[in-house]
């Protein structure tokens, strides 16, 4: 059953985002705000519940994880990333952008596109989850946690709670967040191609 840590949404306790990284670094699969919606995470390193998180999105291998890093110079290690994405991401991030860029060695293999070597990238613009991330150290293997079959993400924590409490091993309530999950932007291939429609706005990438 998960366990269920109440945050102040704009300055979390320390005392408590130490407990949850301490969770994340023994296997917990847990749902966290973001400035789009709830999204459900585990340690980049961890396989197993790598696959917890498949399973509870029912997704396949070919479905991107996302990478949530603290800030641009983390995105960096992951992803190779050119002049003009460099600017491009740098006024957009932090923000409810997906980002899906050709991932770097450091990517280990399990975790980029089986066929394109691709792998998504945002950077949370939540004070949780940079509190967690800030702990942590680095990234957080995460999906936006919408449920099989439904079209919208989840974002109050009791509901999670109720639904999810024995498929996770935390929940992080830091009060509601947005129905929306994040705009995905594929600048993996050199153009600009959106692949979700989603809270972030497409002006600044020049689309409508």
């Amino acid at each position: 059953m998960a366990q269920y840590f109440t945050l102040h949404p704009d300055n979390p306790q320390p005392r408590l985002i130490k407990q949850a990284v301490h969770i994340l670094r023994n296997g917990g699969v847990v749902a966290l705000p973001t400035d789009s919606s709830y999204a459900i995470a585990c340690h980049l390193g961890d396989k197993h519940a790598q696959d917890r998180i498949r399973t509870l999105r029912a997704v396949d291998e070919k479905h991107h994880f996302t990478l949530l890093c603290r800030d641009l110079a983390e995105i960096a290690v992951y992803a190779q990333v050119d002049n003009q994405q460099f600017r491009m991401l740098k006024a957009n991030t932090p923000g409810s952008y997906t980002f899906i860029l050709e991932a770097t060695r450091e990517v280990p293999r399990r975790l980029s596109h089986p066929k394109r070597n691709t792998i998504g990238l945002r950077v949370p613009q939540h004070p949780v989850a940079l509190a967690l991330l800030a702990e942590m150290n680095e990234p957080l293997l995460g999906m936006t946690l919408i449920l099989p079959d439904e079209k919208l993400p989840m974002h109050d924590a009791d509901t999670i709670r109720e639904r999810l409490e024995h498929h996770l091993d935390l929940i992080l309530d830091a009060g509601g967040c947005g129905m929306e999950a994040t705009t995905v932007i594929d600048l993996s291939r050199g153009d600009i191609e959106v692949l979700r429609r989603g809270r972030g706005a497409l002006a600044p990438f020049g689309l409508n």
